[in-house]
């Protein structure tokens, strides 16, 4: 998005502050910030304050290739009537089977409900119909998480959905702006590789620090398990 972003990022708050000083140049009506755990959550935070929006979580799970597990072949999301997204040229290349995905789908919303309870103690999502929901994350690969995230997010009925992600692939991007109303993306290097090359610090966040991140936001807090 602009060409001063130094990278790598020093961490994901640094990338989030300085993603919430990108957003803080458009006007929202009515903003939800929405975070994709873990990596998201602390990215989505300053967003969150700096907007003096409420943050809430989208629980979206990734499901990776058996043999390369960063490479997503699909994503899947909960809800009233699960999402589940899959990415037919990966899965074509990869040779992964529908069986595959069908299975590890079921294992990842068991692990969403387990997150659910985690971080948010049973509380309901918080509404977003008629408002802005800004979806964050730490970045965006090849961008079938999103996708899921995105398409189970609009059986909620925001107003209008705008992704916020700190780095992302161009061609990413190109083909998520056509899904939604406004991405902002602080940097799109080529070539890519992994989200985590452009953090010094990409550690892989704890539970602890999602719900510390949770607690420290504006709106509702989660209520204790």
């Amino acid at each position: 998005m602009s060409d001063s972003v130094r990278l790598p990022f020093e961490d994901r708050a640094g990338a989030g502050r300085a993603l919430a000083e990108a957003l803080t140049r458009k006007r929202f009506a009515d903003p939800v910030v929405l975070a994709l755990p873990r990596g998201g959550v602390t990215v989505a935070l300053p967003i969150a304050r700096r907007l003096a929006a409420p943050l809430d979580l989208l629980l979206v799970r990734k499901i990776g290739v058996p043999y390369q597990p960063e490479l997503a072949v699909a994503a899947v999301m909960d809800g009233e009537s699960p999402v589940l997204v899959i990415d037919e040229p990966i899965r074509a290349d990869t040779g992964v089977s529908r069986d595959y995905i069908e299975r590890q789908a079921q294992a990842q919303l068991a692990e969403i409900e387990r997150r659910r309870r985690a971080y948010l103690g049973g509380r309901a999502p918080l509404p977003v119909a008629g408002k802005t929901a800004i979806v964050v994350d730490d970045g965006i690969a090849t961008g079938t998480t999103m996708r899921a995230a995105v398409k189970g997010l609009r059986q909620r009925g925001p107003a209008r959905i705008v992704i916020a992600v700190p780095v992302a692939p161009p061609e990413t991007v190109a083909a998520l702006r056509r899904e939604v109303d406004d991405v902002v993306c602080l940097a799109q290097p080529e070539p890519f590789g992994a989200i985590g090359y452009f953090y010094r610090d990409f550690h892989q966040l704890s539970d602890d620090e999602v719900m510390a991140a949770l607690a420290a936001a504006p709106g509702p807090a989660p209520e204790s398990v």
